[in-house]
């Protein structure tokens, strides 16, 4: 099991394409020589970075804007990849958004939105999808967080989703690998990316995080990209981050969620 490799009519397709670790995914699956259909909704972003890989890279990219936040327009993307003469090979569920804070001072609206996008969005583009590599194998990166190993107080919504995330990729890395398709969830600790912009809790959480905790984007998307073609189950692409993440999932909640209250607190 591995990445199934790059065919003319094949395309890695990446939500959340126009920046952070979408954006890097990209590149990194553009350097192995697939073909990559970004989505997101900032056209201009994706386009120009379609651009550029196409350039440099050699492969075919294509831009789809759209907002997956929109059910009918998500449910019409693998149609659009279709009428592009394009098979996704490749999916790779990075588009998600956060919030920092207490839960009674967030915006319902937001965090209803952060559900609909972390999960649905993930749950129906995975849908579109696993069928057809069940056939014929392919591979799907699910990016989760190392959020997702534990609750999180201060963080209950994003975390939860990211629970999501991490339960829906290590069963289906079992239920698909007798097709020979790779599934693999990203859980990454801090990384500089535009998620922390609107949250001051997020921006203060992320300027006080130890340097040796942090991640770049390149590097999570490399790492990511190493643990999909060996069809590795979870991928923490940081030494610090997965001791943590180690104690988060076997340590009682009782204990371990009275502790993270307190890093939280800021």
């Amino acid at each position: 099991m591995a990445l199934p490799p790059p065919q003319p009519d094949t395309t890695a397709l990446i939500t959340g394409a126009s920046s952070g670790i979408g954006a890097a995914l990209a590149r990194q699956l553009a350097r192995h020589g697939h073909g990559v259909t970004l989505v997101a909704r900032r056209r201009e972003r994706i386009t120009e970075l379609a651009r550029r890989l196409s350039e440099r890279y050699g492969v075919r990219a294509e831009a789809l804007p759209c907002d997956l936040l929109d059910s009918v327009a998500r449910d019409e993307l693998p149609g659009r990849v279709d009428d592009l003469g394009l098979r996704v090979s490749v999916l790779v569920n990075n588009a998600g958004v956060a919030s920092g804070g207490d839960f009674t001072g967030q915006d319902p609206g937001h965090e209803i939105d952060m559900v609909r996008l972390n999960c649905e969005t993930l749950l129906g583009l995975t849908a579109a999808y696993a069928p057809g590599f069940e056939k014929e194998p392919g591979a799907i990166l699910i990016v989760a967080s190392a959020s997702g190993f534990a609750p999180i107080p201060r963080q209950a919504t994003y975390a939860a989703t990211k629970a999501f995330a991490l339960s829906l990729a290590e069963a289906l890395h079992f239920e698909l690998r007798p097709a020979g398709t790779s599934v693999t969830a990203l859980c990454p600790g801090p990384v500089s990316t535009e998620i922390a912009d609107g949250s001051p809790t997020l921006r203060n959480l992320f300027a006080q995080a130890p340097g040796f905790a942090v991640v770049s984007a390149d590097r999570c998307a490399a790492e990511a990209i190493r643990g999909l073609k060996k069809n590795k189950r979870v991928v923490v692409p940081n030494p610090a981050i997965r001791t943590a993440s180690f104690f988060s999932r076997n340590t009682p909640h009782r204990v371990l969620i009275p502790a993270i209250r307190r890093i939280y607190r800021i």
